[in-house]
């Protein structure tokens, strides 16, 4: 399960999408996080849905890769269908026995949400698939360099959103060894009840955060060997420029805002 958690991982490649500027695809990405909660009908997902095909069809990343990522958040997904389903006021009853009563409200809200969650989570994928974690830190403080005025620390910001993402997979990986070597010694963590797993994993928790601390202080290290000073005076090898297809793709997070609002008008 750990190894399907793909969130921070980076796909190099020389596509039109991998060349977009990172501060193009952050805006972007809030473009679709904000059009796909004003969706107000089914054909307003079914538009969604087919702007992420196609970014996805054109970055080259497989399906599979999306859906492996999304199988961590099965239990989430789950739970989100059946609240909606069952806890949804309604007098259209679908279904009813005894205290438990299924209404059309429901049904059709279940879906809707369950169907916002996958697109939102995919979609946010797409941004660290496509680009990567020194780009984002990049992207991140040109976007947010207006806050130096307030003496906002933007750099810093940046930098710690960027070791994070950079350190998901590698945390991940430690987990999952130790985990390994727990079994090897005899730990069990598949079965029982689910407290009984939950106490099952805490020996876990000692390891990991020491490897993650330990981690940090030889990061810390190497960065102070280096005489590294970000912020201020500060230069970058690769320098930001907008170009042609980067409006081209405003255009387009425009026109795919407009068809929802079109679409949500005419309840389509």
């Amino acid at each position: 399960m750990l190894k399907d958690i793909t969130l921070g991982q980076y796909f190099p490649g020389d596509t039109v999408v991998h060349r977009l500027d990172p501060r193009t695809k952050l805006l972007l990405t809030v473009v679709y996080i904000a059009a796909l909660f004003m969706v107000g009908s089914w054909g307003g997902y079914a538009l969604v849905f087919a702007a992420l095909a196609a970014v996805t069809a054109l970055a080259k990343i497989r399906p599979k890769a999306l859906l492996k990522g999304l199988k961590p958040l099965v239990f989430i997904i789950v739970l989100t269908a059946i609240l909606n389903l069952f806890f949804t006021a309604g007098d259209d009853v679908l279904f009813r026995w005894k205290f438990i009563k299924i209404t059309y409200t429901g049904l059709d809200r279940a879906v809707a949400m369950v169907l916002r969650v996958l697109l939102l989570v995919s979609g946010t994928f797409l941004l660290t698939y496509t680009t990567s974690p020194l780009a984002i830190t990049d992207g991140l403080e040109r976007l947010m360099s207006p806050l130096n005025r307030l003496h906002v620390p933007v750099y810093e910001l940046s930098l710690m959103m960027c070791i994070a993402l950079r350190f998901i997979p590698t945390l991940i990986e430690e987990t999952d060894r130790i985990m390994s070597a727990q079994k090897a010694r005899g730990a069990d963590l598949e079965t029982g009840t689910l407290p009984e797993r939950a106490r099952a994993l805490l020996p876990l928790l000692i390891p990991l955060f020491i490897s993650s601390f330990r981690r940090a202080d030889e990061l810390a290290l190497a960065m102070e060997c280096r005489c590294y000073n970000g912020g201020q005076g500060r230069t970058r090898m690769k320098q930001l420029h907008m170009a042609g297809r980067d409006a081209i793709a405003f255009v387009l997070g425009a026109a795919l805002v407009a068809g929802i609002l079109i679409l949500r008008r005419l309840g389509i």
